[in-house]
């Protein structure tokens, strides 16, 4: 009986040498065939085999520049060889111990409360953002001895039932209701409406990001996050800053929230923190907030996870913010986005279909305006005025090996997150190969009118 079980395995061998259509069919029949669906009809479902830097490379040798970099998770690159080094020198360590303290934990600890602002210095370690942010509320809510979550509309934090509750878009959260209770959100950026809520009571904390990603690459008003700070304070409630996305360099600073020179009294962390390499994520909170939630024997363990901590995302972790640091990319990233930012912004005046352009450091964002009327009478009309930047992601891809992918809150926004490592020459063929599509002779909007095109053809074959 298990001869026969193992014969129809597959082994890691056969696997890696599966072609696009078995890799398609696998990941339909035994994952989510709806998903591979809604590839194909953008043609997004290239089978990618290796990864460097900015780059991949599909299984027939084309090269494409990789400008979404895991939704700004790959602030070193693809596979970056310092990340794999720490990795090895691990491989003979136990990996997940928990019955006793290991070292490595207690090392990224420390180096995350050098780095962070504020007085944050307790960290826990976790998996992903999604589960950051689940520990971060429930942080909040036991060392407050409070209920309330405020958070903001049109925010992502994540699609667990915890972080889902305070994720700001209808769309995910409906279907999963009743989430958990005395979530409220008010509008980014309006600190009057925050007040508002924060007034009546009751709150114990406030997250927020401070750029928001999926809501569309949107910054907040300048001082935003200073009146954050000070409300919280006024009204006793914590300051959660989801920094998962924009953390570690990308938007120009180590952390997004020092423009401000603000401290969070909870920070979530993950995405770049582990290089690329393996999934980590992370909250840190002050000393004083850590032992009023959990600093009692009885109450230590009321939050854990098997494999936070382990020791080859630790080793990953202290491999990444060393890189980081070492080769100055936060700054790299404010000036190449000064740089990636300026030419972009040309393009407004070149296409109609622009309508904004912006961002900080390497966490870009580029906003269509919807075509009501252009198309009305075809049958791509609904499909050009709702899904404009994923039709334009689509053409980056398939003409010009770009990678991209529209914002999950505005698909209108397609975002520029490359490695921070990325060149000025690899910036300036994605503008154009933008100036190409919004201007050229081949523009997206003659391809639209005709019904052809790579992007649009393939949602009627």
């Amino acid at each position: 009986m298990k001869s026969e079980i193992a014969d129809d395995l597959y082994t890691l061998d056969e696997a890696l040498n599966f072609k696009k259509n078995k890799v398609g069919e696998n990941y339909s029949e035994y994952i989510n065939s709806s998903f591979v669906q809604m590839l194909s009809l953008l043609q997004f479902n290239k089978h990618f085999v290796r990864a460097s830097g900015v780059s991949v490379w599909d299984e027939d040798g084309n090269e494409y520049y990789d400008f979404l970099g895991a939704y700004g998770a790959l602030s070193l690159g693809h596979n970056p060889p310092e990340v794999w080094d720490a990795v090895n020198k691990v491989k003979d360590m136990p990996n997940l111990l928990q019955a006793a303290v290991n070292n490595l934990p207690g090392a990224l600890a420390h180096n995350l409360a050098v780095i962070t602002p504020g007085k944050l210095k307790k960290s826990f370690f976790c998996n992903s953002g999604a589960e950051a942010v689940e520990g971060a509320l429930k942080l909040a809510k036991i060392a407050s001895g409070k209920h309330r979550i405020i958070y903001c509309k049109d925010s992502f934090h994540g699609k667990s039932a915890g972080a889902l509750s305070v994720t700001g878009r209808g769309k995910y959260q409906k279907p999963f209701g009743p989430l958990v209770p005395d979530c409220e959100a008010v509008p980014f950026g309006d600190l009057d409406r925050l007040e508002d809520k924060l007034k009546e009571g009751g709150v114990a904390a406030f997250i927020v990001e401070p750029v928001q990603g999926e809501g569309g690459i949107i910054i907040p008003p300048a001082g935003y996050l200073k009146g954050v700070r000070e409300l919280c304070t006024k009204y006793d409630a914590y300051f959660v800053a989801d920094e998962v996305q924009t953390g570690f360099g990308r938007t120009g600073r180590m952390f997004a929230c020092e423009y401000e020179d603000v401290a969070p009294d909870i920070m979530c962390l993950a995405k770049s923190l582990g290089g690329g390499v393996v999934p980590i994520g992370a909250y840190i909170a002050t000393d004083e907030i850590w032992k009023k939630g959990y600093g009692t024997q009885e109450k230590c363990m009321l939050h854990t996870s098997t494999f936070g901590g382990n020791q080859v995302a630790m080793a990953a972790g202290m491999a990444a913010i060393k890189n980081i640091l070492d080769n100055d990319l936060p700054h790299q990233a404010e000036e190449k986005g000064k740089y990636f930012l300026g030419k972009l912004s040309k393009l407004k005046d070149k296409s109609p279909l622009v309508k904004d352009v912006r961002g900080k450091g390497l966490m870009l964002g580029i906003e269509f305006n919807q075509q009501e009327g252009l198309l009305s009478k075809t049958p791509i009309g609904k499909l050009s005025e709702e899904f404009t930047g994923s039709l334009i992601a689509g053409e980056l891809q398939n003409r010009y090996h770009i990678i991209t992918a529209y914002t999950l809150n505005n698909p209108n926004v397609i975002r520029l997150e490359p490695p921070l490592i990325v060149t000025k020459e690899q910036m300036d063929s994605v503008v154009d190969a933008l100036n190409d599509i919004l201007t050229g002779q081949k523009s997206f909007l003659g391809l639209a009118r005709a019904n052809t095109g790579t992007i649009l053809g393939s949602f009627f074959k």
